[in-house]
């Protein structure tokens, strides 16, 4: 593994000058940031966001590939890789399909998304490794191995079916094991990190069938598989930005089912796919049109950039052998046609009626405001939801800021949240927070007021923004 400091010396080199720019406006108190952020917070939001809006723009595949670089593994983790095999039958896809169709508007036409083939899926089994220090390199034995070493560690039945961020297009288990490990030390229990494939060569729905594939392994695993079955009150969805998405667009598949009444062939036997304990979402992406005012709002607040700084139209992108797309499309993960599905957009849900408990939190970051509604809708509609909000903190802020203290506050209340909805059930309830910066003071909000936009003005603007995007720049988050 190549860990020469040089790379990094020459991409921070021309950030310098801005660093001291940063460093004297927030030292004297001339920016609004000053009054909500340490100088490392300042120093690191300016640099991220001067890397995102700055920068030459690259291909696609070129910063895809950078962002599956494989750190290693080492230090307080155990890391068993596994791949679940695909199921004899492919009822599983023809449900799915059915689910996609049903959320359609009245008068959409039939079809309009690549139908993907059902594959085996990779996944990484993740947990707390106590005897370890942060340097302890991995043990080479067998992943079955690992496995029961790991689970000889592993206390509570709580297993996290975790998905990663990465705008659907980036990143993987490997670069959310620092989260995946962190969740399992403080719920005592295990993550199972899903790698599902990536956009744009493989578009919606091929991420969501990989979700699901990995959700009735777990129920229902398959021969050869290294764990038990679990049962589904001790699973809980979570995930990151694009992966709280994921979180929710699958439970949303489930609800769909239910209504249907579809049940799924499962390596010779008809099963049922019941609602999980609950789903936990950080920074939860729900709208990939980006429509919401929070994109204009708060980009004073977040790294990732506004539609005001990459233009509706966007910038020319270097085409490379998988963007763009042929046919062409205007977004990364869905085709045109299905921006404001449900299932790609949950924002545009319209029941979430029969949910499990929803944990939504989120910073003062361009997704503000699709998390709210999500939550102001979901509680109104009878779901127990937790909700928290974070002042003047970015997207993702807890993984990209982990010395502040809002970052441990994050952590300990996402983890106790798994615990309680698998554990300690009878304590979770309906209940809103707001954090303030620095000081971390509590204000209780009431859920069902956080959104001041109806339905309907939700989806006019997701119906305008998906109209006004193009294939140049396919999504604000595309330079990431």
């Amino acid at each position: 593994m190549d860990t020469s400091p040089i790379p990094l010396i020459k991409a921070v080199l021309p950030k310098v000058p801005l660093m001291g720019k940063t460093a004297l406006t927030h030292t004297f108190g001339l920016s609004e940031q000053s009054k909500h952020w340490d100088l490392r917070t300042a120093l690191t939001i300016s640099i991220l966001r001067s890397f995102i809006t700055d920068g030459p723009v690259h291909p696609v595949s070129k910063v895809q590939h950078i962002s599956l670089k494989d750190p290693g593994i080492k230090g307080n983790i155990w890391v068993s890789k596994v791949t679940m095999a695909a199921p004899q039958e492919h009822n599983i896809r023809q449900a799915l399909f059915k689910a996609i169709e049903g959320l359609k508007e009245p008068g959409q036409p039939e079809g309009g998304f690549t139908l993907p083939k059902l594959l085996p899926v990779e996944a990484e089994w993740t947990g707390y490794r106590a005897g370890a220090t942060k340097n302890s390199a991995e043990l080479k034995i067998p992943e079955e191995q690992k496995y029961t070493e790991m689970m000889r560690e592993v206390s509570s039945p709580t297993t996290i079916l975790y998905f990663h961020g990465g705008a659907y297009y980036l990143m993987d288990p490997a670069s959310h094991r620092p989260t995946c490990q962190k969740l399992a030390r403080l719920t005592k229990g295990r993550c199972f990190n899903v790698r599902y494939r990536l956009a744009p060569q493989n578009p919606f729905p091929a991420a969501l069938l990989d979700a699901l594939v990995s959700y009735l392994s777990l129920l229902y695993p398959p021969e050869g598989s290294f764990h038990e079955a679990v049962r589904p009150e001790h699973i809980v969805f979570a995930g990151d930005s694009a992966g709280g998405n994921l979180s929710l667009v699958l439970v949303q598949t489930i609800l769909e089912f239910r209504r249907q009444g579809i049940m799924i062939h499962w390596n010779g036997e008809e099963r049922e796919v019941p609602i999980p304990a609950g789903v936990a979402t950080c920074s939860v992406w729900a709208d990939v049109t980006h429509s919401s005012p929070s994109c204009e709002e708060n980009a004073l607040f977040d790294y990732l950039p506004s539609v005001s700084v990459t233009g509706d139209a966007g910038m020319e992108y270097p085409p490379c052998d998988i963007w763009p797309t042929n046919p062409p499309r205007k977004n990364l993960y869905a085709d045109d046609g299905l921006l404001c599905h449900p299932l790609v957009s949950p924002l545009a849900a319209k029941s979430w009626e029969g949910s499990c408990p929803l944990y939504i939190q989120t910073g003062q970051e361009l997704l503000t405001d699709e998390d709210k509604h999500i939550a102001h809708k979901a509680a109104l509609q009878g779901v127990t939801v937790v909700y928290e909000e974070y002042q003047a903190m970015p997207h993702c802020f807890a993984m990209v800021l982990e010395q502040l203290p809002g970052s441990y506050t994050f952590f300990s209340n996402w983890s106790t949240f798994i615990s309680d909805i698998v554990c300690k059930r009878e304590r979770v309830t309906t209940k809103g927070t707001h954090y303030a910066a620095k000081t971390l003071k509590v204000t209780e909000v009431d859920v069902t007021t956080l959104s001041v936009s109806s339905d309907e003005e939700v989806a006019a603007r997701m119906r305008e923004r998906a109209r006004k995007m193009t294939a140049r720049q396919p999504d604000t988050m595309s330079k990431l």
